[in-house]
């Protein structure tokens, strides 16, 4: 399977929206940490250093799925396994506005990434790394 599947462009697609949204709020938070007075200084350095540095790898992600890197796949389920639970912890805490759209981009991006097409299209650069059965080393 040599063509990119539909679905590889949709998890890299959602892939990168999170990941721009990370980089977004890291970029907005450090601004207003910057120009305001921040309760905690401490913790808004923080959560603007973690969003930055989540968010770039998340696009970093999103490129290695889009190229068919085998070991973006990896990281782009534990991103959306993460996000899960956030997405319900905000549910929880009276945020349906956040927790709906996070919930369905992660279970979009989730059965994206799992689909078996999309599966066998990552995994042929591991097979074409392996040897012909038959030939001796």
């Amino acid at each position: 399977m040599s063509q990119r599947p539909a679905l590889a462009h949709a998890a890299a697609a959602l892939e990168a929206v999170e990941g721009l949204t990370a980089t977004g709020i890291g970029v907005f938070v450090g601004v207003e940490t910057a120009v305001g007075r921040p309760v905690d200084a401490a913790s808004a350095v923080g959560v603007t250093v973690l969003a930055l540095i989540g968010g770039v790898a998340m696009l970093a992600v999103a490129r290695g799925i889009l190229l068919g890197d085998a070991r973006s796949r990896a990281p782009g389920v534990l991103t959306q396994l993460f996000a899960l639970p956030i997405a319900w912890s905000l549910w929880q805490s009276g945020r349906p506005e956040i927790a709906l759209p996070l919930g369905a981009v992660a279970l979009a991006a989730l059965v994206a990434l799992l689909s078996p097409a999309n599966t066998a299209w990552l995994s042929r650069e591991v097979d074409d790394d392996r040897e012909p059965a038959g030939t001796d080393s």
